[in-house]
C-alpha cells in the first residue's frame, strides 16, 4: 500500500507543477470557452446553462489532455521500474478506454475552435454515439474473451456466471459512465471531486484483491486528478473539456469492471447515475409524452435554477458521493 500512496503523491506533484504552464499554453492556443450559444450533447441549445455560466466565458478547457499524458507515461514508467507483472490485456483495456474515449472527446473540443463548424469535418451525435459503442464492445469483448470476465457478484448468491451476456452489460456500463461523467461535468469541481471519491473506493477494493497493476493505475490517476481539482474548484482556472470527461468516465467504468464488482459500481458512482438518470428521464418524457418531468435537467442544473449556489451544490454532491461510496464498499466486501 505504501508503494501505491507513493505513486499517488508523485503523480499529484508532477501534474500540479505541469498544470501551471499548461494553463498558460491553453490560453495561448485559445482553447477557451467562447461567447457563443452553448449546446448540449444532442446539439440543442441550452439557455438555462448559459444563464448560470455566462461569467465563465474565457476559462480554458482541455485539462484532460495533460491528465491523459501524465497518467499514461507514469503508468508505463511505474510498471517497468517496479517490475509489475501486469496482464497485457488488462493494461490494454485500461489505456485503450482512457485514450480512445479521450480522443473522441478531443474531437469535440477542437471542433469548438471553429465557429459554426466551418472548415471542420463534423460528425453527428448519432455517429459519435455509435463510435462510443464500438469502442465499448471492443473493450467488453477483451474483458470476456481474453481476461475471462463473465460473472457478476450478487449478495446472497455469490458469483453468477452470465456468459456471453457479460459483453453487452459491460459495454453498457462503459458507455453509460462516459456520458454520465460528461453530463455531471457542468460545475466547477463537481465531476473531478466525485471521481476522486470513486477512485479511492476502487483502490481499496483492488488492494484487497491484490491486483497491483490496477492499484498502481488507480493511484497514478488519483494523483493527477487531485492536482487538476486544485485548479478546478470554484472559481475554476481550467476545465477538463470533453477530452477529459469522456476519458475519465470510461476509465471509471472499466476500473469498476476490472474489480469484478459490477453491482457495487452502480452505488460507488451513484451521483453520476443520478445525474445521467435525470437527463435520460427528461429526454424520454419529452419524446414519448411530449412534456418535461423537471423544469431543467440534469440534477445540478435543476438545483441551480432553484437558487442553490454552485459551491453548495458541489460540496453536498461530494458528501452524497461519499455516502454512496460507503454503501458501494459495503456491497463489495460483504458475502
Amino acid at each position: 500500500m505504501g508503494q501505491l500512496l507513493g505513486l499517488l503523491i508523485m503523480s499529484f506533484f508532477i501534474s500540479g507543477i505541469l498544470f501551471i504552464p499548461f494553463i498558460d499554453f491553453l490560453y495561448k492556443i485559445k482553447l477557451q470557452r467562447q461567447k457563443q450559444i452553448t449546446k448540449d450533447m444532442f446539439n440543442k441549445h441550452t439557455p438555462i446553462f448559459d444563464k448560470f455560466n455566462s461569467w465563465k466565458v474565457g476559462t480554458p478547457f482541455g485539462g484532460g489532455i495533460l491528465i491523459i499524458i501524465v497518467v499514461t507515461l507514469l503508468t508505463f514508467w511505474s510498471y517497468g521500474v517496479f517490475g509489475v507483472k501486469v496482464k497485457p490485456w488488462e493494461l490494454f483495456v485500461l489505456l485503450f478506454s482512457f485514450i480512445g474515449f479521450g480522443l473522441l472527446g478531443l474531437y469535440d473540443d477542437i471542433k469548438k475552435l471553429f465557429p459554426d463548424n466551418k472548415a471542420f469535418f463534423g460528425l453527428s451525435f448519432t455517429v459519435k454515439f455509435l463510435i462510443q459503442w464500438i469502442i465499448a464492445f471492443i473493450l467488453a469483448s477483451v474483458l470476456y474473451i481474453n481476461l475471462g470476465y463473465s460473472f457478476i457478484f450478487i449478495h446472497g448468491f455469490g458469483l453468477a456466471n452470465i456468459g456471453f451476456l457479460y459483453i453487452p452489460i459491460a459495454a453498457f456500463i462503459i458507455v453509460s459512465f462516459a456520458n454520465a461523467f460528461n453530463i455531471a461535468d457542468g460545475l466547477d469541481g463537481l465531476a473531478s471531486g466525485l471521481l476522486l471519491i470513486c477512485l479511492g473506493s476502487f483502490l481499496a477494493i483492488s488492494s484487497t484483491a491484490l491486483d497491483q497493476g490496477l492499484g498502481m493505475f488507480i493511484s497514478i490517476l488519483m494523483g493527477s486528478v487531485g492536482a487538476f481539482l486544485y485548479f478546478n474548484i470554484y472559481k475554476a482556472r481550467i476545465w477538463l473539456g470533453d477530452v477529459g470527461s469522456m476519458a475519465l468516465g470510461a476509465s471509471l467504468g472499466i476500473i469498476g469492471l476490472l474489480t469484478g464488482k459490477i453491482i457495487a459500481v452502480a452505488f460507488i458512482g451513484g451521483v453520476f447515475v443520478l445525474e445521467a438518470g435525470s437527463s435520460l428521464l427528461q429526454i424520454l418524457s419529452k419524446k414519448f409524452f411530449g412534456k418535461k418531468v423537471f423544469p431543467v435537467s440534469p440534477l445540478h442544473l435543476y438545483l441551480q435554477r432553484h437558487g442553490w449556489e454552485e459551491p453548495k451544490i458541489v460540496m453536498r454532491a461530494w458528501l452524497l458521493g461519499f455516502l454512496f461510496a460507503i454503501i458501494g464498499l459495503y456491497f463489495a466486501f460483504i458475502g
